[in-house]
């Protein structure tokens, strides 16, 4: 897998206005921005990126993702 594959797989599942993935083939590190993490505490956010991958995690094509999640005021505040 590619980090353009895997941005495409979370791209599908979840509407992001930012999404940044980097890594080795099976460990990534994600940052994400998405409207969908209002309201929701952190694990609730990485549920919904990992309910985007489906079998992928459980069959070990993505072994590791590790990532932050923040809504898109976060990421605002973040970045100014």
């Amino acid at each position: 897998m590619t980090a353009d594959q895997l941005q495409s797989i979370i791209r599908a599942g979840l509407n992001c206005e930012h999404l940044a993935v980097e890594g080795d083939g099976r460990h990534w590190y994600a940052t994400i921005v998405s409207a969908e993490f209002e309201g929701k505490r952190l694990l609730a956010r990485q549920r919904l990126v990992y309910a985007t991958m489906g079998e992928r995690i459980k069959t070990d094509e993505v072994h590791a993702l590790s990532m932050k999640t923040f809504t898109p005021a976060e990421w605002s505040a973040k970045t100014e």
